[in-house]
């Protein structure tokens, strides 16, 4: 039951006492508004041209240092033998799994019925398709000849030279272009009706045209919804088994080795799950700012912030499960290299490492995220979402790193140290992320227009008839 305190706040429902998805008293007016606003303003805040400014720094950082990778090769990471998967592998699983909350929330929550959906979901998506484009480019880069990254596609040839289907690295070309096309059509898709008002709002003669252009002739008939509501549901039924198969092959890169560390049936449920946890904590560092900056309270509320930390308290669970697993079965193998593996892992050279995993991923997330004071706490959120995202980098090490420095003959034995190239591409793919997403924030909807207006009370059926706003989207 609800308290006093928490009926005097109009955010929360009186009935359940959980905050409302859409602060009270919005109509189609202001929805429209207030999100179309920040695309056809004429006065882009200089906030937004420093924070593309400072990724497109981070951007030319990384375009000097692939630049110096073609030119003198792999050599220049600090990858070594037998350590020879380095930040390349480490980088491309993390980017991954950043992507896979959008895919999430917009598929499955949305076969779900998850109204709470709908604020966070156009970002989400747009999210996961510049993670992969982060992700992408490192199987190209690590195999040392991109050049050749052709090789890769089943394509039809003289020679008769096809590529291994056996190996892991055709398995993930596969699944990551599957991931991304789908991606990529349902983010278009889903923007189709938000280009309409968006054209329909445009006052300048090529903003206009540019939106009428992409809008494909959207007019909000009664069959141009029935058709968008039809490939809605077709493109998250497609996207639902890929949420689940994606991560999991990329779980296939170290499952079938066989290496202590790696060969483990645990890798595909836990990986799907760390995705899935870093996904929606990469989802709460941009919500938060976005909201913030923009003034979003009213449409990405304190409700979008609880469920995101609940869905990451859920998920840090089963990771917590899977590592102990992993311990559990390094233990219950009776295998001495399984065994020494996990000790090694733990106390070795890079023990640091696991502890900084242990302490970001599950000592703090998990011991905290069970008060709902926290869950609302949106300064606590921001740094949490940090914390966790820091923890499944450094998941992705420890696996990579400490499974392969010390294997079967200790006169190979040696170490891994990242160099200045390494820490230079991967700091400039946090930059091209950010650069695309400040793209992204300034020319198209962040939040979809036309499925909040969906959700407010105007638009629903009482006992007495409906109290549609009459307020039409092209007088809004």
């Amino acid at each position: 039951m609800a308290t006093k305190e928490q009926i005097q706040d109009p955010m929360i429902d009186t009935r359940t006492g959980e905050y409302a998805v859409i602060a009270p008293g919005q109509s189609f007016r202001s929805v429209t508004n207030k999100i179309a606003g920040v695309v056809l303003t004429s006065h882009t805040p200089m906030g937004w041209f420093g924070g593309l400014a400072l990724a497109g720094c981070f951007v030319c950082m990384l375009t000097v240092a692939l630049t110096w990778l073609f030119l003198k090769g792999v050599g220049i990471w600090g990858i070594t033998i037998p350590g020879a998967w380095g930040f390349a592998i480490i980088n491309f699983v993390w980017w991954i799994g950043i992507g896979h909350a959008g895919t999430l929330i917009s598929a499955i929550l949305l076969l779900f019925k998850q109204g709470w959906r709908n604020s966070i979901n156009r970002f989400a998506e747009a999210m996961t398709i510049f993670a992969v484009v982060c992700a992408g480019m490192f199987p190209l880069i690590h195999v040392g000849r991109p050049w050749l990254a052709y090789w890769l596609f089943p394509y039809p040839n003289t020679m008769n030279v096809w590529p291994q289907f056996r190996s892991p690295l055709c398995w993930d070309v596969f699944a990551v272009s599957t991931y991304a096309t789908i991606s990529v059509v349902f983010w278009y898709i889903g923007m189709v009706p938000d280009f309409g008002t968006l054209r329909d709002q445009a006052k300048h003669p090529l903003v206009k045209y540019a939106y009428g252009l992409i809008s494909l002739g959207w007019r909000g008939s009664t069959r141009h919804w029935i058709r968008y509501e039809t490939a809605s549901l077709l493109l998250a039924g497609l996207s639902t088994p890929l949420v689940l198969s994606v991560h999991t092959v990329i779980s296939f890169d170290f499952a079938v080795a066989a290496l202590p560390g790696w060969h483990t049936t645990i890798f595909p449920p836990y990986f799907v799950a760390g995705a899935i946890y870093s996904g929606f904590a990469m989802v709460l560092t941009l919500a938060i700012p976005i909201r913030k900056f923009y003034h979003m309270e009213e449409l990405v509320t304190l409700r979008h912030l609880d469920n995101m930390a609940k869905v990451m308290l859920g998920t840090g669970l089963i990771v917590c499960y899977g590592y102990g697993m992993e311990v559990f079965m390094a233990w219950y193998s009776a295998s001495h290299w399984e065994f020494f593996m996990m000790w090694n892992r733990m106390f070795g050279p890079m023990g640091w490492a696991y502890w900084i995993l242990i302490a970001t991923n599950l000592a703090i997330p998990l011991t905290t995220l069970w008060s709902r004071k926290l869950r609302v706490n949106v300064a606590y959120l921001f740094v949490l979402s940090f914390i966790v995202n820091t923890g499944m980098w450094f998941e992705r090490f420890v696996i990579v790193v400490t499974s392969l420095y010390r294997d079967y003959l200790p006169s190979s034995w040696g170490t891994y140290r990242a160099t200045r190239w390494d820490y230079a591409i991967y700091v400039g793919t946090l930059g091209l992320f950010t650069f695309l997403f400040f793209l992204f924030v300034r020319l198209a909807p962040m939040i979809p227009m036309s499925e909040i207006r969906m959700m407010l009370p105007q638009t629903k059926v009482t006992p007495s008839g409906h109290t549609a706003d009459i307020t039409s989207e092209e007088s809004a």
